[in-house]
């Protein structure tokens, strides 16, 4: 009997011993699962969240959800009090356009189209239109030469056959706009070819975020050409056989443009979790929860871009919260952080980066998501069922890739693949996601990315269904574990390469 207890004992000896050992990472790395992956995306790329266009319905409802879950998950908001960071949107909106030229009016996308977004209200009634041929100004030839086009209307050729040429001349669009500014026209008449026009212009305008523009361009109408026989006469057949030189034409042109300009709002959601020791110290996990939003009744699901990415933040908040429940919590404060308007242009991570709650000079790395769930088709090495392209260890700090590299070895074991560190990459991948605006500031970088470009991508097929659940798993638990040491080791990542940053 006393041996067969001391037999007993020695067993709870050593089952203990071995729990105690075992590496706690690995415990919570386990609670990001295939299942709950799957049960969150097919939520956040629902029909109900009708894509998350930013600055949309449906773009809100996703970031209440998201924040929804920081909540459950127990996490504290990450920006001054809240768990929403807004930032400002502006959409133009179209009240009224007119042009008339001797009485007669024409007719928005039957004659001539404007560009809503680099439009500004204005109304002219005006007796001359100079005619400016293509409207160059440069080193190798001047359309206005010899013309007085101040405070005039100027019509122009998109393309012209020009003298001794025996070719067409195409100007850049920006650089025909500047030469008729600077000298001091007030509105362009750009004739093209492709009236009417099956699309109709949408009444609504781009978003943007940049509300005050170093300066005012001038409203440029694109006009059929029966509206440049009207203002010309016979004339313009032979302009544009290249016979007529730059001159003024009498004609009574009223030009109009009206619009409202609306103030519309976007969101990042930011979640926390508090470090120890090193609480002052700061790990970021990010990823874009917006998409295309849906065009007329078709929607974007955006399920593997980047529903992926915000699913797995999700996931790998929740083992962390799970850890810290638990007496594991990390020693720097990690902040998880889902953002908008990446589609429109990184506008989301842009905004927090130029108003960093917490120091960029304090956050040692940001780990960055922005799909994950999918097979890249195109690649034609190793196991597909076991890789992930990584983006970005390379650069700015050498500590990156070996940190890498070993949590790799050590817990996932995936084949990481470096094809999109290469500078000459045509796909430039570095610069188009939201890790490039912590990068531009000298925040060290990993991206994690699936290389998914193939035929579903930015299209309405991008759906929850294709998501290979399991390797989205691998993958979020590999962010974790490289989370999970980033976390805890002694040192921040040193920054010891220099930032080389050309535009993107």
């Amino acid at each position: 009997m006393k041996k067969l207890l001391f037999v007993f004992l020695t067993l709870i000896t050593v089952v203990a011993f071995a729990q105690k050992k075992k590496d706690p990472a690995t415990t919570f790395a386990s609670t990001i699962t295939a299942g709950d992956l799957k049960h969150q995306l097919y939520i956040v790329a629902s029909k109900e969240m009708e894509g998350r266009e930013t600055a949309t319905p449906g773009q809100k409802r996703a970031a209440a959800y998201i924040e929804s879950q920081f909540k459950e998950f127990g996490l504290t908001p990450g920006d001054n009090g809240h768990y929403q960071m807004h930032f400002d949107v502006f959409q133009d909106s179209l009240i009224n356009t007119e042009v008339q030229v001797n009485g007669k009016t024409f007719l928005l996308d039957k004659d001539f189209s404007v560009n809503i977004g680099m439009s500004h209200n204005a109304t002219y009634r005006l007796s001359d239109v100079v005619f400016v041929g293509n409207g160059n100004s440069d080193s190798t030839q001047d359309d206005y030469k010899g013309l007085d086009v101040k405070g005039k209307i100027v019509l122009m050729l998109s393309s012209q056959p020009q003298s001794g040429r025996g070719n067409f001349r195409f100007g850049n669009f920006f650089a025909k706009a500047d030469a008729a500014q600077k000298n001091g026209a007030i509105a362009i008449m750009t004739v093209t070819s492709n009236f009417p026009r099956s699309a109709k212009t949408n009444p609504k305008g781009s978003m943007y975020v940049n509300a005050f523009q170093p300066m005012v361009r001038l409203n440029q109408f694109s006009i059929s050409e029966e509206i440049a026989r009207a203002i010309m006469g016979a004339d313009y057949d032979a302009a544009k056989a290249g016979k007529i030189q730059p001159k003024t034409y009498k004609a009574n042109v009223l030009l109009n443009f009206n619009k409202a300009t609306i103030n519309l709002q976007s969101s990042n959601v930011l979640g926390v979790i508090e470090g120890t020791d090193l609480k002052d110290q700061y790990v970021f996990i990010t990823g874009h929860y917006d998409h295309l939003g849906k065009r007329d009744t078709v929607i974007y699901y955006g399920a593997d871009d980047d529903g992926s990415g915000t699913v797995s933040v999700l996931e790998i908040a929740q083992a962390f919260a799970k850890a810290k429940e638990a007496g594991k919590g990390p020693r720097r404060t990690i902040v998880f952080m889902t953002v908008s308007g990446e589609e429109k242009g990184l506008w989301g991570s842009d905004y927090y980066t130029s108003h960093p709650v917490y120091p960029l000079d304090k956050t040692t790395v940001d780990l960055n998501i922005d799909m994950i769930g999918r097979i890249d088709t195109s690649r034609k090495v190793g196991n597909p069922n076991n890789y992930v392209y990584v983006v970005g260890d390379d650069k700015l700090s050498t500590d990156l890739k070996t940190i890498s590299e070993a949590v790799n070895k050590k817990y996932t074991k995936m084949e990481l693949d470096y094809k999109f560190n290469d500078p000459k990459d045509p796909e430039r991948i570095y610069f188009r996601s939201d890790h490039f605006n912590f990068a531009k500031n000298g925040v060290p970088i990993i991206f994690y990315f699936d290389g998914m470009l193939a035929p579903d991508y930015h299209r309405p097929s991008d759906t929850p269904d294709k998501i290979n659940y399991e390797l989205l798993a691998k993958r979020a638990q590999l962010v974790f574990y490289t989370a999970w040491d980033m976390a805890n080791r002694n040192d921040m990542l040193k920054r010891d390469i220099p930032l080389e940053m050309p535009s993107r």
